[in-house]
């Protein structure tokens, strides 16, 4: 694959991940095991609320192709076929559920230099079909993205976005929800070896005025232990803890908390992922 722009989906991840990711309300447990053949298995249980669901999946790589097959416990089978480089510089990704038959999707990227551009279509009789582009550099990209619903002849969403990458800081604006939305961000890291990051993200939506800023952090405390903060104007204030116990295996602690409300609850969650 190139050394290009990355996906458009690429744009705003890294402050998206610094401010979401693995913080969770919910109980989870995970353990991850390798066959002989060299199939990884994982087993999942979650805990949301009073509702209890697990799920089992297989991921076996041969060769170029990839085979990712999850079974859930309401008997739901989901499956996704990613072939590398059928055609130069391609990745194609099938997927479909059971019993949802009318969910298959086909989608093909392509990588290049300077570009990105990415076509998925639904397999069904009213397929819709969404598009992507990106243009640019490894420091800086421009790209857009359009979804098509083939029955109404109508554009169901259209977005643009454009990020700016350095050495110690990433900074990233998109605009979504078809014009009515707006969102900026910018990542700092504080130190050469990016052990400790600041971020912060604002949000706009002109249909309802609605203006929403986050700022939020990282510090990891040692190659084992990484710990993460965020706050936003509406006086939510989340906090995580992670840790690697043993190799690979994963307990992460997080929790939520409104500070203009202190008179409810705290909501926090529990996550244990244990690898081989």
């Amino acid at each position: 694959m190139s050394k290009g722009p990355g996906l458009f989906s690429d744009i705003g991840k890294k402050a998206k991940d610094l401010l979401n990711k693995d913080y969770s309300s919910d109980h989870k447990f995970t353990v991850s095991t390798y066959t002989g053949a060299g199939v990884a298995l994982t087993s999942t249980a979650l805990k949301k609320g009073g509702l209890s669901i697990g799920d089992v999946a297989a991921l076996y790589k041969y060769k170029n192709t990839l085979f990712d097959v999850k079974v859930d416990t309401d008997s739901n089978i989901s499956a996704t076929l990613t072939f590398t480089e059928i055609l130069p510089s391609t990745k194609t990704i099938a997927s479909f559920k059971v019993p949802d038959y009318n969910s298959g999707k086909l989608e093909v990227q392509y990588f290049h230099d300077h570009a990105t551009f990415t076509t998925a279509i639904g397999l069904n009789q009213t397929p819709g079909v969404d598009v992507t582009a990106t243009i640019g550099t490894p420091a800086i990209a421009f790209g857009a993205e359009a979804g098509y619903d083939t029955t109404s002849g109508n554009f169901t969403r259209y977005t643009a976005g454009i990020s700016v990458t350095k050495p110690d800081a990433y900074a990233s604006i998109i605009l979504g929800d078809k014009g009515d939305s707006i969102k900026a961000s910018y990542v700092h890291y504080l130190d050469q070896l990016k052990k400790c990051a600041a971020v912060g993200e604002v949000s706009r939506r002109f249909s309802t005025n609605e203006n929403t800023f986050t700022v939020g952090g990282a510090y990891a405390v040692d190659h084992l232990t990484l710990i993460k903060a965020k706050l936003n104007n509406h006086g939510r204030l989340g906090a995580l803890l992670q840790h690697e116990v043993i190799p690979k295996s994963l307990l992460t602690i997080s929790g939520e908390i409104d500070t203009k409300a202190l008179d409810k609850s705290p909501r926090f969650g529990l996550a244990l992922a244990l690898k081989p």
